[in-house]
């Protein structure tokens, strides 16, 4: 029977198309084929094979393979599927996720360098002729005589060129192009390390996930450990425990921040198995990327480790996926498809039946209610694994700092600047949070109230000093500085607000001889600039570490003493219902990176909300009280974990048609509403404008996350929209601005 195929072509587009398959092509779904698109060649993915369809239309036929084997692996496809089942996207926006650009495209490729290996060996006449007519030529011979692999040529002399050829031409070598690794991690001493001595707690988690990985049904296990427990050493003990079955493993991370310091732990502990080590993540060039996916597909390595779109990794044996800060916001997906990277974990571990754990010193509240209905498996570590006790934590009230400043923006209280002397006297060293960068977070002209403002976003525009420009967070509109208000021509235009470009000046003018160093997107643009200043830290280069997010979680440096905590605030009042959530794990997160070592640590949590419930839990180390209260809380409002959440989205540039276009499907969607489902009210998104388009948003709550999926795809579908405005849902969505 003649077969067909669907196929995904390349490019920004979504276009599928169907084309025959020649007779004895094997090609299979997943395959990358090369077919002919209108008058020019293409490349593209196999979706499908089905029969070829009987039509009064002939289908052009497919031109070749450009692999025999699959880039998307059966058991990968399947994943696919059931992520197009779930949150309703199309198999072509999911496959196109599963495949990155750089093996898409087919512009980047292998890179090669020449290089030598005997063809024949000279006879010993020969070589003394070389001995005295060409000493290089000699040389060569004697450096590739006994090599057991080809030389590149770089390492033969940078000046043998003449010497190579005239000894090619000769028939004594043969010059190959040698394909060479592009590693991300080149240059890095890594010194071995051994397994350390578990604690019983350790022991606990270690054979909970050994009975996992043997398990023909394994459930999830949720590894609650506070910071410090040791939970990377169960990590890395685990994993051994599935190579040594035989299995690969996949971790995955959060940030970007914690790879380099991650991948050197592996590295350390595997280091006979280094370049069995794989990475992945959006810091690597494009070469890097090609590299690593590579090696993944052919087997050479059996590692992973990479953030959420690592989930992807077409890695075959898998035995044990490890989510690491499984509770971070950074495994959703902003884009289509709107998938979270934890929860495609345990379907991927449920369809390959092998072992995942969930490790967090702070759990999402969705995955620690899966372990009260025993859906997971509930592992604890309440002890610190050498001994140290959790920081004292102590808070802050600026209200009371502004008034002793005069109204000033108070960045560092007295509390906090002495603790920062005392410490630096003692060659101790100090973590400084504070999660928004720039200069000033907006210029406001005080007389009239009017702030400067994108002209494409709904948000005032930050100050950046050392670009000297005013730049928008969200669409990276930048604009010049005004001497005097634009509304009242007042030249009493001022700075408000700090951010950690400001907070990074006045350290350095209050703790003059010391290294301060910031992280945050502005200062890692470099590449390798986060690696290096993590070192650096690490080496006691520097003395005051000034970060956003990516410092708050997962790193350990045993000499620091003190974290500060500089705004508190700025999370705990976004509209989100998680944003007591998101305050109290951000806390914790950052209080754990003081007293990790023998010295004890020290907390300063600088705040105008001092008794907020998010903040007195986190300051009392408190994860079952919080966890008691807002789980309450969301059971009597019908929010996640109770239920399932979608968002729907309407953009445009014209603000009466987003509007009215949500306003219509809310119609639409009240019709036949199935039972059990809370359908909100159109309103304005908390951010009203963003890239020039409008926003208008509304809400689904339901118990069955299928049925919220396919009543939307149902009215979507049915409803046409204006060719201006962009629709957009995001089920189990995790940012509603």
């Amino acid at each position: 029977m003649p077969l067909s195929a669907s196929v995904l072509i390349d490019g920004p587009s979504e276009l599928v198309f169907d084309y025959a398959i020649p007779d004895g092509l094997p090609v299979r779904p997943g395959c990358r084929v090369r077919i002919p698109l209108r008058n020019r060649p293409a490349t593209g993915t196999v979706l499908r094979v089905a029969e070829k369809p009987q039509g009064d239309f002939a289908l052009r036929y497919l031109t070749d393979l450009v692999d025999p084997e699959p880039l998307v692996t059966p058991e990968l496809l399947k994943l696919a599927e059931w992520i197009t089942s779930y949150y309703g996207t199309p198999l072509e926006q999911v496959i196109r996720a599963f495949i990155p650009a750089s093996i898409r495209g087919e512009k980047t490729s292998a890179k090669t360098a020449r290089a030598a290996l005997i063809e024949k060996a000279p006879t010993e006449e020969e070589l003394a002729t070389m001995a005295k007519r060409a000493k290089r030529q000699h040389a060569i011979i004697e450096l590739l005589t006994g090599a057991t692999e080809p030389i590149p040529v770089a390492q033969l002399g940078g000046s043998a060129s003449a010497s190579l050829k005239a000894l090619s031409e000769k028939g004594f070598i043969k010059l190959i192009d040698l394909e060479v690794r592009r590693d991300p991690d080149a240059g890095e001493t890594i010194i071995p390390t051994e397994p350390f001595t578990l604690n019983n707690e350790q022991a606990e988690a270690l054979e909970a996930v050994s009975d996992s990985l043997i398990s023909e049904k394994p459930d999830p296990i949720l590894l609650h450990g506070i910071t410090g427990s040791g939970k990377t050493e169960v990590y890395l003990q685990a994993t051994q425990k599935a190579l040594d079955l035989g299995k690969n493993v996949i971790i995955l991370l959060p940030e970007i921040a914690l790879a380099p310091q991650t991948v050197r732990r592996f590295k350390a502990r595997f280091n006979q198995l280094d370049d069995k080590i794989a990475v992945q993540h959006s810091h690597l060039s494009q070469g890097e990327r090609f590299d690593e996916w590579n090696r993944i597909r052919s087997g050479e390595a059996r590692i992973i480790i990479g953030a959420r779109s690592a989930i992807f990794a077409p890695l075959r044996d898998l035995g044990l996926i490890i989510v690491d800060e499984e509770h971070e916001p950074a495994y959703k997906q902003d884009n289509p498809p709107k998938y979270h990277a934890r929860d495609l974990a345990v379907v991927r571990c449920r369809l390959e039946k092998c072992a995942v754990l969930l490790g967090s010193a702070t759990p999402s509240l969705e995955t620690y209610n899966n372990t009260l209905l025993k859906k997971y498996q509930l592992v604890k570590m309440t002890q610190r694994a050498d001994g140290a006790t959790l920081p004292l934590t102590r808070v802050v009230d600026m209200r009371i700092e502004s008034r002793k400043q005069k109204g000033r923006d108070a960045i560092l209280s007295d509390r906090l600047r002495t603790a920062i002397d005392e410490r630096l006297e003692k060659s101790e060293q100090v973590i400084l949070f504070l999660n928004r960068r720039g200069f000033a977070r907006s210029l406001q002209c005080p007389p009239c109230g009017h702030a400067i403002e994108c002209n494409h976003c709904a948000i005032p525009l930050t100050y950046h000093r050392s670009e000297e420009r005013l730049v928008c967070h969200i669409c990276g509109h930048q604009a010049v500085v005004p001497r005097v208000c634009p509304e009242c021509k007042d030249p009493a235009i001022r700075f408000q607000g700090y951010g950690t470009e400001k907070a990074e000046i006045i350290l350095n003018k209050l703790f003059k001889g010391y290294k301060i160093a910031r992280l945050d997107t502005d200062t890692t643009r470099r590449k390798n600039a986060l690696r290096d200043t993590l070192r650096d830290f690490k080496a006691k280069k520097i003395h005051i570490l000034l970060g956003t997010q990516m410092i708050a979680k997962g790193l350990d440096f045993p000499n620091v003493t003190l974290v500060g905590v500089l705004n508190a605030d700025l999370s705990l009042y976004a509209p989100d219902f998680r944003a007591g959530e998101r305050t109290f794990q951000l806390l914790t997160q950052v209080a754990g990176r003081a007293g990790r070592g023998d010295l004890a640590g020290e907390v300063i949590i600088q705040t105008s909300t001092p008794h907020s419930p998010s903040i007195q839990f986190a300051r009392h180390h408190d994860f079952d009280g919080f966890v008691t209260q807002e789980l309450e809380m969301r059971k009597q409002f019908s929010y996640p974990p109770y239920t399932h959440l979608a968002l729907l989205l309407a953009r445009s540039s014209h603000e009466r048609r987003a509007e009215f276009t949500l306003e219509t499907l809310h119609l639409k969607l009240k019709e036949n509403l199935p039972e059990g489902v809370i359908l909100g009210d159109p309103i304005p998104s908390p951010l009203t404008r963003s890239h020039s388009q409008f926003r208008f948003q509304l809400l689904l709550r339901g118990p069955n996350a299928r049925v919220l999926s396919r009543h939307i795809k149902k009215i979507l579908d049915a409803t046409p929209t204006p060719e201006d405005v962009i629709v957009t849902s995001d089920l189990d969505a995790y940012d509603l601005g």
